[in-house]
């Protein structure tokens, strides 16, 4: 087999490796009670502030993973905060809509 055809697929492999790790991680969070998962997630950072942001378990492209946390900028104080996901059953809908107003960087 040809060098090119074996680093390609190496590469699928592990495309779809990621990919299901992602997948697993995100059915064990809403499992948990965290319904964004793999998607918008309400997020609470160290401050208090609530906000929504893209949360992909085992993956992370604007934060830093601190293991379930995570150190990213809040929209909310305008500065770099540790930040956890909120359980759906800790939300008011006040919470929500505060949550759903401010939202990090979306990526394009």
């Amino acid at each position: 087999m040809p060098t090119g055809a074996i680093v390609a697929l190496v590469i699928a492999f592990a495309v779809v490796f990621v990919y299901v790790i992602a997948r697993m991680g995100a059915a064990a969070g809403q499992n948990r009670g965290y319904s964004g998962m793999g998607g918008d997630t309400t997020v609470r950072c160290s401050q208090g502030h609530l906000f929504t942001t893209k949360w992909i378990v085992g993956s992370s492209i604007k934060a830093v993973r601190l293991g379930y946390k995570r150190y990213q900028r809040c929209p909310v104080c305008e500065k770099w905060r540790i930040v956890v996901p909120v359980r759906d059953d800790e939300l008011t809908a006040e919470d929500r809509r505060v949550a759903a107003e401010h939202h990090d960087t979306k990526l394009p």
